[in-house]
């Protein structure tokens, strides 16, 4: 079916004019063509200074799912079965490089190569969260994934410390990147409705790649089975086989018809827009009967960063504080124990360094399937309340286990619950502060601000965490850990206060509804 467009011509007045005409000073003038409109609505002017009119995001959200969501789900959400794989065999193949033949690492090497990773990871989501809000989505996550992949790679073929180091500082830039650009493509291709479980689910599944990781790593490091030289090296060519395979499903994805709607290709936008709904329900949404809700966009080629920091710490500078409270305290409460997870088990209660990989999996269950089960009530019960009980429940339930951890009745078994209980509230709560940042920003803005929030959350509490938690390890002392954990269960709770209060309530809302464009000229 045809899209007649509407036309737009400048004017300098505002004055009533031929048809329904709308004119305001310095800006478009808009008449209407007497057909139903159905497309967007496009000048022929430069990008910069071209007006669309155009129900696109209502058109997406009215969608109900399909096997279009799903694909997009699996092809883009499977960055966090990567990160899982990746921080599960760094940790699990720690003692297979120390005895390596040709590597010898030292706790010292293997401290630096951790740290290159993170590093990688806080820069790449800078840099390319940057990219990614100027260039678009899809470059970003084909350019993202290429790197992580062919970085994990060259890790496998390391010769040295400073080798080694390099392929996992650009093997963190990867994912670090594919964070930014994932998360602003789902959040933009998703229905309102689905929105929130969505997010948490694919967040969640981080503790997939987990999983495979402790599994492999019990595998590829078993000397009855393969040299442990070469199993090591193996073991990282797991997360590159993936990532091929990804790169090939990925090849359909669209661009964010979001994203180019203000970016100056409009009729883009509503050609991918057009084939996602025939794809869906077989034919293009008639929009002639006003149901969908249209806006004006003033497109742009880009967002200057000066506008960007205004954006983000003066615009929305409670939101700004309620994202960097929520992400800081995730982090800490994550990294703390997760990295120093081996270390309990074996300095506290005698597990062998090789059957850590048995405990890691029922922790990892409770990690997924806390998304998994509550994800849908962040799109029911509302954001605030499902975050402020599962910040909440976590930290309660961290400084109780910490508790009985400190006099000493729980076996290794029983922490084991005891975390895997703990974390099937945390790991959605943790996720939330993923959904938060990326949903409550303008569009021209939102890779961006992913990327700041998920650096000064992964600098603050990847650093301190794992740094502070190794220290109280080493003393020896179960009441030393313990305050620790109190420490990290009063992050939780002050999170779960300041969502309560200050959270926005984005449930089932259209992102352009939670935050206007930019680019918005109503």
């Amino acid at each position: 079916m045809p899209h007649p467009q509407d036309r737009i011509a400048p004017s300098t007045s505002c004055e009533p004019g031929p048809r329904p005409l709308v004119r305001c000073n310095n800006a478009m003038e808009l008449q209407r063509s007497p057909a139903p409109n159905y497309g967007p609505v496009v000048s022929t002017a430069a990008a910069a200074d071209r007006v669309i009119e155009t129900s696109i995001p209502a058109r997406l959200d009215a969608l109900p799912w399909s096997g279009f969501h799903t694909r997009v789900v699996l092809a883009l959400g499977i960055t966090w079965i990567l990160d899982g794989l990746e921080v599960t065999l760094a940790g699990a193949l720690s003692g297979a490089l120390k005895q390596s033949p040709s590597l010898h690492f030292s706790n010292l090497d293997l401290g630096i190569a951790n740290s290159a990773y993170l590093a990688g990871a806080v820069i790449g989501a800078l840099g390319f969260g940057w990219l990614t809000d100027r260039i678009g989505r899809k470059k970003l996550f084909f350019i993202t994934l290429a790197l992580y992949l062919s970085a994990t790679a060259a890790t496998a073929l390391s010769w040295d410390v400073a080798s080694y180091a390099l392929f996992r500082f650009l093997t963190g830039a990867g994912i670090g990147g594919e964070y930014t650009a994932i998360n602003s493509t789902i959040q933009e291709l998703v229905p309102a409705r689905y929105r929130g479980w969505t997010d948490l689910v694919i967040n969640g599944s981080f503790w997939i790649g987990a999983a495979m990781g402790a599994v492999a790593a019990i595998v590829l490091l078993d000397p009855a089975v393969i040299d442990p030289d070469f199993g090591w090296r193996l073991a990282y060519l797991i997360g590159a086989a993936i990532g091929l395979v990804v790169l090939l499903m990925r090849m359909w994805i669209p661009e964010s018809p979001r994203w180019l709607m203000i970016h100056g290709r409009p009729d883009q936008a509503h050609a991918i827009v057009g084939e996602i709904e025939r794809s869906v329900i077989g034919h293009d949404q008639d929009t002639s009967d006003g149901r969908f809700p249209r806006m004006r966009l003033r497109m742009r080629d880009h967002t200057p960063i000066r506008e960007v920091v205004h954006t983000l710490f003066s615009v929305y500078r409670q939101r700004a504080m309620v994202g960097l409270v929520l992400m800081i305290a995730q982090a800490f409460f994550y990294n703390a124990i997760f990295f120093t997870f081996a270390l309990v088990l074996t300095d506290f209660y005698g597990i062998r360094a090789d059957h850590v990989g048995w405990y890691l999996l029922p922790f990892a269950a409770g990690n997924f399937l806390g998304p998994l089960l509550l994800g849908r009530l962040f799109d029911t019960l509302g954001r605030r309340a499902m975050i402020m009980f599962t910040y909440g429940a976590s930290g309660l339930l961290l400084a109780l286990s910490g508790y009985l951890f400190s006099i000493g009745v729980l076996s290794a078994q029983g922490q084991t619950i005891a975390w895997m209980v703990i974390f099937f509230f945390a790991s959605p709560a943790a996720s939330a502060a993923y959904l938060t940042v990326s949903e409550t920003f303008p569009l021209e803005v939102r890779a961006l601000a992913i990327a700041v929030f998920y650096a000064v959350g992964t600098g603050i509490g990847g650093v301190i965490g794992p740094a502070l938690f190794g220290a109280l390890i080493d003393t020896g002392s179960r009441t030393s850990v313990f305050a620790g954990y109190l420490l990290g269960a009063a992050l939780m709770v002050a999170a779960a206060i300041v969502a309560w209060r200050y959270a926005v309530s984005a449930e089932r809302k259209s992102l352009e509804e939670i935050a206007r464009p930019l680019a918005s000229m109503e």
